[in-house]
């Protein structure tokens, strides 16, 4: 199926503490600035699709977000693909509206997990991803998968602990530069390598924190607005769901899926210009860098070293500061990488601004690696 939506308006809320902000208040913040970044009212909307919470798991929250927000959509959905759901929602809508099913759909997502939920409960509530047999069982948190998969990439491709404080110094120096980034103090290699250890070989500052905050899109049909651009590939890739059931790690299907994203658009992997890559882990980062092909094996550490994915790199990558530094609220978590490529393809990203932005090219993983969904944009 051959489909043209547009994003249209993109709404950012910092991340962080909102003390006494609850998930729907998140939402509402996020939907209004992507409103009035699209010079859209309420009425406009006749789509609307949002991500689940987890600090409130109601069965019907997309509706229940119409009614407190004031919409009435012809369509209403709510989806859950764990941190892929972001992304998994703007290819929804960019087949909705290509449909016809709505013109223009709000896409937005909001959870206060930082002062909304213990972190006992979070570990708990997301260590179910896990296996109900052969993995929740015994104990494995989400950290400890990814601190696994850090030792296998450690001993088959040659990473170190460096090459991932690397990553994380870099999204850091990002975030540094973002009004709205939960953490904004510089960091070095050494404070990563001296920050307490959370699941070897990772540290504390290894991982993204738990964060409070929305965003919000909406998808058009057709490019309209001051800031327009055009969703030109779009694709979904799993090959499994459990990490004990992968056939391969090396191959977790975060390479198949870009390229076919890549070729929907038309487009070759050295076209991209700026790159929105999940980063729950720098070990997360480093492994979709490499097999989407960005990175060779082993070499993602020392590009960000060298200053590759930097603002006036080759190829410039969460320059926000990703989920690493900016910050992790769930299904909104991913979904700031898309705003940040928003602003920078369209050249309002202030100090932040890279060089070229024409061709973005994003992924986003849900799990453990498990379920994959890239995009391509760029200009209509």
């Amino acid at each position: 199926m051959t489909a043209s939506s547009h994003v249209i308006g993109t709404g950012l809320t910092r991340y962080g503490k909102h003390e006494g902000h609850g998930v729907l208040d998140l939402m509402s913040e996020a939907a209004q600035l992507a409103l009035d970044d699209a010079e859209l009212e309420r009425g406009d909307i006749d789509g609307l699709l949002c991500g689940y919470a987890t600090t409130m798991p109601h069965l019907m929250l997309a509706t229940v977000f119409a009614e407190h927000f004031g919409l009435k959509p012809g369509y209403a959905h709510t989806v859950q693909l764990g941190g892929a759901t972001g992304y998994a929602l703007v290819m929804l809508a960019h087949y909705l509206v290509a449909a016809g099913a709505a013109r223009r759909i709000l896409v937005v997502a909001g959870e206060n997990r930082m002062t909304g939920q213990s972190r006992d409960a979070s570990v708990q509530v997301l260590a179910q991803v896990g296996h109900p047999d052969y993995e929740v069982p015994l104990g494995a948190t989400i950290p400890a998968y990814y601190g696994l998969l850090a030792s296998y990439a450690m001993q088959h491709w040659g990473h170190t602990e460096r090459d991932y404080a690397e990553l994380a110094v870099l999204m850091r120096r990002h975030a540094c530069a973002h009004e709205g980034a939960q953490f904004r103090a510089p960091i070095t290699v050494e404070t990563v390598l001296a920050s307490r250890p959370i699941a070897s070989p990772l540290k504390v500052l290894d991982c993204c924190p738990v964060s409070d905050g929305g965003c919000a899109v909406i998808v058009s049909a057709r490019p309209q607005g001051a800031h327009p651009l055009r969703i030109s590939g779009v694709a979904q890739h799993h090959n499994a769901q459990h990490l004990s059931a992968m056939a391969s790690l090396s191959d977790f299907g975060a390479g198949a899926c870009t390229a076919g994203a890549l070729e929907t658009a038309g487009r070759r992997l050295g076209e991209v210009e700026y790159a929105a890559i999940y980063d729950s882990f720098t070990v997360t980062l480093a492994l979709l860098l490499e097999e989407i092909g960005l990175a060779p094996r082993g070499r993602a550490g020392a590009l960000a070293r060298e200053g590759h994915f930097s603002r006036d790199g080759a190829v410039p990558l969460n320059l926000h500061g990703g989920l690493l530094s900016y910050g992790h609220c769930g299904v909104a978590g991913a979904m700031a990488h898309l705003v940040e490529a928003h602003r920078q393809m369209t050249g309002r990203a202030g100090v932040r601004q890279a060089r070229r932005a024409g061709v973005a090219l994003l992924h986003g993983d849900g799990g453990v690696l498990s379920s994959h969904v890239s995009l391509v944009m760029e200009a209509p």
